[in-house]
Order: C-alpha cells, then structure tokens, then sequence
C-alpha cells in the first residue's frame, strides 16, 4: 500500500518480524532503524513518514523522548508506541506527547495492521480536513495518474486532489454526476493513483448487464453447473482479486440483486455456481450514478445498506457549464488527438465562443462528438463555425450584437447570488448535501441562505 512507514527498535528479530509482517500484507515501504539517534536524525533532515512504530525502552534516547523529536519535526507523522511492559501511566505519557496507539509485546499481526491501518486512516481525514481550508487546491502526487482529465477550473481540481487522497486507502468510492462527465475516467484515474494500479481495472455497466445471469457474471461457474457450462469460468470477482471494481450506473440495478451484490461487498465471500467451496475476493469497489440515490430510497427501488456500503466517500462531479472555462482546453486537446497528422488545425474563434455559448446536455462526452464532427467535416483544416450543428450555432451572438450594458440592467449581487444558489439547489434535486457541494460551501451555510429564501 501506498504509505511511507518506519519502525524503530533495538532488538533486530523484533524489527525483522514486524517488516515481514508490514510487507507480506501489501505494504510497499518499509524502514527499520535499531539506533534512536539515527532515526530521529532521518526526521531532523526532512525525511517523511506516514507511521512511526516506536519502541519505548531503547539504549542511548528513550522512546519518549524519540516521540517528542518526531512530532517536532514532522507533526503529521502517526506514532504507534511499543513496549514489552503494559503500563498504564506510561501510556496516558505517550499519547499526551502526541502518540497515536499503544501497543504492547508481544504483537499479533492482526493487532499491528488494524493499529497501522486506522493511523493511516486518521492522517487520511486530517488530510481531508486541511484541503477543505486550503484557499487554492494543493498540487497532485501523482500526476500521471490523472493526465487524461484536462482542467484548469479550481472546483474540478480540489475534486482530483480529493480522490487522490482517497485512492490512498480502500474506502469505497460513489461518484455521482451528469451523464457524460467522466465518471469512468475519473474511477480509472483512482485506481492508477492506487496501489492497486498493477492490478485490474473491471468496468460494468449495471444497466446493460444480463441480469438472468448475474451469479455467473459475478461469481463465476464451475464446470457442469448449468446447461452450456462446459468449462470452469472465472466472474468478475475472481478476475478482478486484488485490483478495482468499477460499477457504472449502479442506480440502474434491479432490487433484487441489489442483495446479492450486498453480501458481497461487506464479506468479500462468493462461491461460485455449482461449487460448496467459498473464496476470497479483495477488491476495491469505486460505483457510478446519475441518478439521485436518495430519492431511489425513499420509492423503495435502492436499498440503503447498500447506499452506505457504496458511499465510504462521495466525488460529486460539475456538469460541463459549472466549469465552462475549460471548454478552450478540452477543445484544443480533441483537435490535437482527431487531427494528430494536421498540427496546424486552426481552431476559429466564432466556432470557440458558439461551443462556449451552448449548455451540453451530454456534457463533455457532446462536446467531443460535436468537435469531431466538426474537424471531420472540415477535414482537419480548421475547426470552423459554419461545421458545427444548427443547436450549437444558435448561441452563438456576432461581436456586433453584443450592446452595452445600461446601469438599470445590472443585478444586485445579493439577487445574483439568489439566482445561483436555487439553481444550483434546484439542479442538485433538492438534495442540501450535493448543493452545498456543487456550490463549494459548507452544509450550514446553504442551510443558512435557504432559509433566508423561505426554504425549509
């Protein structure tokens, strides 16, 4: 997995245990040090380390005193402190200088990783947390893994930043969003910010999935468990073990396998059809909606267990008018990747400002079907207004027309403001929670202004 971690213990075997055990469970950095001295010189000199496991009684600078140097230089690192001897008063003294957890020898393996794992979680929210107070988005880590999202809208790149952060752990995903916003490209980036990224990558369409044969898909089939079964088959499950299941327009599946799907998801167990023999499916799971779940919840048609098995973290996507500033940048890269022999593809202006001008129903997804047409139309020369469709050209104004505007047309901000929250509000489907998030505004304030509205 994807965190730096260091242990810090004089007695080699204990060190060469833990490191075993930290590694043989998937995570990828691991550094021991037997001198105290050494390792708080490492953290001195800027080293960063998501968890420090740190034995209490070492020779040459006590495990406290080590705490109190970690925590200096590096606050957001999460100290787990060990020790052969379990001591109350010992322990309320390292948690009081900042330690995470306390651990005490011997250590069982399920002990160390639920310690190692909930300080990453920890160090996960606080990372949240001080992206939500950051007035612009901090930079991405790993860049490449999200290249294929072209944006230079800040709302879009806090929402990139934020699924960076939750591709650290295996909290499931919902993202929710228009069709045509990316979704699917957005999933796939999480994953390859994984550490799940060597691993597959299944998409589904539960819209377009055989549901008759739902268990076969999912679960596989042993040889002979129905008629055609000729063979054993691997489902998704199997074939995706390790990796990232993606399920697309997941508002879209029947309730009664809603279920199934369930009891999946919260024990990782299936068996395949026509075998008594259960396996073990570890799998990440990033689900997709256009649809308003809640509202499928209150008619009955989405179970809420699932809902809040599906929703460990929310990624609510803008339509394509909420960030019409990047339409110039989507623009230039469909013409560089349609007219890849034609680098002089001249983009006209009449024909920018007309896609500037037009809502996108179909968001980016239209956007890209409208531009390359277009540049086929024009046969790469040149993106050009005159190629592009009669729906499109309509919005578009010739610099002539475009008047002063008089003093007795400008709206109050406050009326302004208004305006944009009930439609934000109006668009979210009256749900405050995806309001408040498409208008980047906490809960309370929405709440707050609504009521002003008379909005209950």
């Amino acid at each position: 997995m994807d965190a730096n971690i260091i242990v810090i213990d004089d007695e080699q075997d204990f060190l060469d245990s833990i490191r075993r055990g930290l590694l043989t469970s998937g995570y990828r950095s691991v550094r021991v040090e037997s001198d105290p001295r050494a390792a708080a010189a490492l953290f001195d000199q800027g080293e960063e380390f998501d968890v420090a496991l740190v034995d209490i009684t070492m020779p040459g600078m006590s495990g406290l005193e080590l705490l109190n140097r970690i925590k200096a230089a590096s606050p957001q690192t999460e100290c787990i402190m060990v020790t052969a001897i379990d001591e109350a008063r010992v322990a309320v003294d390292c948690l009081k200088s900042g330690a995470y957890d306390y651990l005490v020898k011997p250590i069982s393996k399920e002990e160390l990783l639920k310690s190692v794992r909930r300080a990453l979680e920890r160090q996960h929210l606080f990372d949240l947390i001080d992206l939500g107070k950051r007035k612009t988005p901090p930079e991405l880590t790993h860049r490449e893994a999200f290249q294929a999202i072209i944006t230079q809208s800040e709302p879009m790149q806090r929402i990139l930043k934020e699924a960076e952060l939750h591709a650290r752990s295996d909290v499931p995903i919902l993202i929710s969003g228009e069709t045509g916003t990316g979704k699917e490209l957005l999933a796939r980036a999480i994953h390859q910010a994984s550490t799940r990224a060597r691993q597959r990558f299944t998409a589904i369409n539960m819209d377009s999935l055989d549901h008759a044969l739902f268990g076969a898909e999912f679960f596989g089939h042993i040889r002979g468990a129905f008629t055609g079964a000729d063979k054993d088959r691997a489902g998704f499950l199997e074939e995706t073990h390790r990796g990232t299941l993606f399920l697309d327009e997941i508002g879209n599946l029947p309730l009664e396998l809603q279920g199934k799907l369930l009891r999946v998801l919260q024990s990782g167990e299936f068996i395949k059809l026509g075998s008594s023999r259960p396996q073990q499916a570890d799998i990440r799971v990033i689900a997709a909606t256009n649809e308003d779940l809640e509202k499928l919840m209150a008619r009955k048609k989405f179970r809420k267990d699932l809902y809040f098995r599906l929703r460990g973290a929310w990624i609510d996507l803008p339509p394509l008018r909420q960030r019409s500033n990047d339409i110039p940048l989507l623009v230039k890269h469909f013409c560089d990747n349609f007219c890849k022999q034609s680098p002089a593809c001249k983009i006209e202006q009449d024909a920018l400002e007309s896609l500037m001008n037009y809502a996108y129903p179909g968001n980016i997804r239209e956007l890209k079907g409208i531009v390359d047409a277009a540049l086929n139309l024009g046969r790469c020369r040149g993106l050009f207004n005159c190629h592009l469709p009669e729906a499109v050209r309509r919005h578009h104004k010739p610099a002539a027309e475009h008047a002063p505007v008089g003093a007795d047309e400008i709206v109050p901000l406050a009326e302004n403001e208004k305006r944009y929250i009930l439609k934000a509000y109006q668009a979210a489907g009256g749900n405050k929670s995806r309001a408040a998030h498409i208008l980047g505004i906490s809960l309370s304030t929405l709440r707050r202004k609504l009521e002003t509205y008379g909005i209950e």
